[in-house]
Formats: structure tokens, C-alpha cells, sequence
């Protein structure tokens, strides 16, 4: 990571100094051991689903249904407040896991793969950023797979709470559990991590970096425009992936359950066979990635140039 000198008065001075991820030297190279665990990935991520939950669950209701905006706030609506946190649990627990793996990970990965006298290429980067989405995707596909199951408002009868889910997926045979239960879904969920995890880090840091060159910025602002720019970019491109891991998500029984290529022709023919419909919703995604890997990105920052609010220097 980088981190920008403090001048007088808080204000970034013009020239940026490096901003160190806890296992670089002054020099960009790997030293030390990094955790393969992040304090502060795990806390930037868990505030930041608190606050963008409500648009997380207006962007599964669309990839779900297929309705606009105002009918998927209608839905809620109808549900009430007592309902409106409905499956945030398991989203809360994926993604606080999910940022203290990804970051974590992604360190280890990169003092692996980067000499230690030398500052990290992109395919370092990538290469560290993909095995950390590899890692992310197996860990956490689980959990996702209930929290779909949890929003998905036509389940709320059969499946009431996480522990109905939990015994139906138990009530399979062992291979069962794994490929119609807890890992339904997860060659989409494990292209989009992988993926998307290793073109977070390849292009974070050198957007940070340019901007905070300008000089004249807080210290928060490049690094929540560069999470804004990455989380945005690639959940658009990937999107895809997201809506069809959803509807596959969703879908629970042992009999009669659609592959990987049949889920994605329905979804297709579901959608009219355009493009668009495929991207029904995105204008929330746009807003709720750029929101959350902004947030998640400055307040991760904020914390690595804070080591005494964590234990130690593990970040």
C-alpha cells in the first residue's frame, strides 16, 4: 500500500512517499512474514457492509426477479422493517472474512512471489491478487450460498432461518452437501473472485498512487477514488458472473437441479436474450461497488497508518 507524508497541519505534502504494505521495504521490496490474515481488512469491510447492505439487497432482488428499481423497493416495502436486515448475518460474516482473507492473503502471496529487493510487478500483483480470490471463493462460497438463499423473498416460508437451510443442505448425501448444498454455484463465484480480486490489486495502488502525485489531496481521497474506480470497473465487467452465481445460488433441491451451462441458458432466456436485461440493476452496482471498495480501500489505509488500533503490526 502507500501512504502519503504528513506535512503541517494534516495536509499531504506534494511528495508522496511510499505507502508500505506491512511486508514492503523502503524500496517496494518483501520483508518480514505477513499474516495471512488482515485485522484491518477484516474491520474496514465489516463497517462498510453495514452501511451498503440496503443497496446489496436491492441488487440481489434484480438479479433474482428481473424488476426495476421501484418494484424491488416495492418488495421491500411490502416486507417491512422487521424483515429489512433479513439475511444480513451471513453477508456480514462473509465479508468481514472475506476482507481479513483477501488482504491477508494477498500480502503473503505477494512477499512469496516478489524479490525482496525489488519493489512488485503487475504480474506479482496479479498473480498474488488471483490465489487470494482462489483462497476467498473455496472459504466463503458457503456462506454466500445461504445468504442467497436467505433473500431470496420466495424462500421465506420453506427456509424461515439460516438453521432450516443448514439441515436441508444436510439432508443430502456427502457429495450432495458439497455440489447441490453448500458449494451450488461455485465455478461463477470462484471465476468472479479470482478475477476480480487479482485486477483490485493490480490496479489499485498505481491509481493511488498517480493521484496522490498531484499533490494537494487529503490523505483519504486517493485511496477511496482508487477503491471507487476498481470496484466499480470490475463489477461491471463482471457482472455476469454475479447474476448468474446468484440464480444458481438460490436454487435449492436434489433433483432435477440444472448445470453449470444450463443455469446460464436460462438465465439468458429469462432475461429475453439481451444483454441489457443481464444488466438489470447495474446502475446499483455501480453505486454500491464504487461505495463499498472505496470506503473499504480508505478505511483499510486509514487503519495500516494507525498500527497502535490493531494488535501489532499485522495488518
Amino acid at each position: 500500500m502507500l501512504r502519503l507524508s504528513r506535512g503541517e497541519g494534516g495536509e499531504a505534502n506534494e511528495s508522496p512517499v511510499p505507502h508500505k504494505l506491512e511486508s514492503t521495504t523502503k524500496t517496494g521490496g518483501v520483508e518480514g512474514k505477513a499474516s495471512c490474515l488482515s485485522w484491518s481488512g477484516a474491520l474496514s469491510s465489516f463497517l462498510t457492509t453495514i452501511v451498503t447492505f440496503p443497496i446489496y439487497k436491492l441488487v440481489f432482488r434484480q438479479q433474482i426477479h428481473a424488476v426495476p428499481v421501484p418494484k424491488a423497493v416495492g418488495q421491500l416495502r411490502r416486507e417491512g422493517l422487521r424483515r429489512f436486515y433479513r439475511g444480513v448475518y451471513p453477508p456480514l460474516l462473509t465479508k468481514t472474512m472475506q476482507g481479513a482473507l483477501q488482504f491477508g492473503a494477498y500480502n503473503r502471496c505477494l512477499q512469496l512471489l516478489s524479490p525482496a529487493t525489488e519493489p512488485p510487478l503487475l504480474k506479482h500483483r496479479w498473480a498474488a491478487g488471483f490465489a487470494s480470490g482462489v483462497l476467498e471463493a473455496v472459504v466463503l462460497s458457503p456462506f454466500e450460498r445461504v445468504q442467497n438463499v436467505l433473500q431470496d423473498g420466495r424462500k421465506d416460508v420453506r427456509f424461515p432461518s439460516t438453521l432450516n437451510i443448514l439441515r436441508e443442505f444436510n439432508s443430502y448425501g456427502p457429495w450432495g452437501r458439497l455440489t447441490l448444498g453448500y458449494y451450488r454455484g461455485f465455478c461463477p463465484i470462484l471465476l468472479r473472485n479470482s478475477l476480480g480480486t487479482a485486477l483490485y490489486f493490480s490496479f489499485k495502488d498505481p491509481i493511488r498512487d498517480r493521484l496522490a502525485g498531484q499533490g494537494g489531496l487529503p490523505l483519504w481521497v486517493p485511496a477511496l477514488v482508487s477503491g471507487s474506480i476498481n470496484g466499480t470497473v470490475i463489477s461491471l465487467v463482471l457482472y455476469p458472473l454475479s447474476v448468474l452465481g446468484a440464480n444458481m445460488q438460490s436454487q435449492v433441491g436434489s433433483q432435477n437441479v440444472p448445470g453449470l451451462w444450463a443455469s446460464a441458458r436460462a438465465v439468458w432466456e429469462a432475461r429475453g436474450r439481451k444483454l441489457l436485461l443481464i444488466y438489470r440493476g447495474g446502475s446499483l452496482v455501480i453505486l454500491r461497488s464504487g461505495v463499498t471498495w472505496g470506503l473499504t480501500t480508505a478505511i483499510h489505509d486509514f487503519l495500516q497508518d494507525k498500527p497502535s488500533l490493531g494488535p501489532g503490526k499485522s495488518h
